[in-house]
């Protein structure tokens, strides 16, 4: 899993799983990513679950038996003539996506619509290994910014869970290729994520008004508190609206 960080905001990206054939493109993708961010301004912060396998990179050549204590963990150096021959063109590309001249997809097809590998997509990559070497170097040393990126991350993948719930048709799949069929039905997701994130603080704010939980609750249960669950919801079945009428979620109410 993965997020982006700058100051509080975050970005999930979902996992992609590779065979022997096409691990080594997703390598690459994912320090190409490292290096856009970085150009972007942008931290990339990755929930490594497999730190054991990963790697750091050397950061000069002609000296293999530098840092003696780390050795198991060192592969290739990275290539700096390479990023600084081509850093004019990375720089354009980054502003092409910081000004929307440019999507990611139409850069990335454009890198590797050939066999031969584009010589600025290279340089991306040599950049990501810096920075994914800095990122690894915090992520150990750094207890405050694992917990930031699990936290994060919690947050986010609970938010997707509750889309799953409440767009459960056909797997949660757009059926229809027009696009004002995707926007109303990304419009309706938004209006009834918001309806039972609303109705739900309402009926928590009704429960914890009561002295018995207010006594109960400590900070730490208070701070875990949140509106988006959907366990006590039957998304099934017919529902008739009166709209005469409406809950009761005043502090007496039942």
């Amino acid at each position: 899993m993965m997020s982006m960080s700058s100051g509080t905001s975050h970005t999930k990206l979902r996992p992609r799983h590779a065979n022997g054939r096409d691990e080594l493109p997703l390598i690459r993708c994912k320090l190409v990513a490292f290096a856009f961010c970085h150009l972007l301004g942008f931290d990339l912060l990755l929930r490594l679950k497999a730190i054991h396998i990963q790697r750091l990179y050397r950061p000069e050549s002609g000296r293999p038996e530098a840092y003696e204590h780390l050795q198991p963990i060192l592969t290739r150096p990275i290539d700096w003539d390479l990023i600084r021959r081509q850093y004019d063109q990375m720089v354009k590309y980054a502003t092409a996506l910081r000004l929307g001249t440019a999507e990611t997809e139409a850069i990335l097809r454009r890198f590797t619509r050939s066999n031969v590998q584009h010589p600025t997509y290279k340089a991306f990559a040599e950049l990501g290994k810096a920075i994914k070497t800095l990122f690894l170097c915090r992520y150990l040393h750094e207890e405050t910014l694992r917990r930031e990126i699990h936290e994060g991350l919690n947050v986010i993948e609970h938010w997707n869970g509750a889309n799953d719930f409440v767009f459960f048709a056909r797997r949660g799949e757009l059926a229809s290729n027009r696009t004002e069929d995707h926007e109303l039905s990304m419009l309706s997701l938004h209006l009834l994520q918001n309806c039972m994130v609303y109705i739900n603080t309402l009926m928590m704010q009704q429960v914890l008004s009561l002295p018995h939980w207010a006594e109960r609750l400590t900070t730490a249960d208070l701070r875990a508190l949140t509106p988006l669950i959907w366990e006590h919801v039957n998304p099934y079945g017919r529902f008739e609206l009166n709209m005469e009428t409406g809950l009761d979620l005043s502090p007496n109410g039942p």
